[in-house]
């Protein structure tokens, strides 16, 4: 699993308490998480498809396709959040090639998983 860890020290953290919706489905789009601290549940159709903790990344795919929410990010205990919005995720994407392919194989690992392969 790839970790963000790098983004403990960003200027937007945002804390969100165990039980607490960080967005919902539908919700527009303008930043993505990295997990400094707790645990993060991804919802997608009443169901729990993913449990993410500190280093890991979500709502990304909000900043990729400019899509609204796809799923419901519920905080599984007390957070904190880096986010990062969408100057500075294209900033990323252009300056560090490496975070690209990061955020590529975060997205490839999810989708395999889900297939079952």
């Amino acid at each position: 699993m790839t970790s963000f860890d790098l983004f403990s020290r960003e200027p937007d953290v945002r804390s969100c308490s165990s039980g607490n919706p960080i967005f919902r489905k539908g919700d527009p789009g303008d930043c993505m998480f990295v997990i400094v601290e707790g645990a993060v549940e991804i919802h997608f159709d009443g169901a729990v498809v993913d449990r993410l903790g500190a280093g890991e990344i979500f709502g990304e795919m909000a900043l990729i396709d400019s899509e609204p929410r796809s799923a419901t990010a519920i905080a599984a205990a007390d957070c904190k959040l880096a986010a990062i919005g969408e100057k500075r995720f294209l900033r990323l994407i252009e300056q560090t090639p490496k975070f690209a392919l990061q955020i590529m194989r975060v997205m490839t690992e999810r989708l395999r998983r889900r297939s079952g392969h």
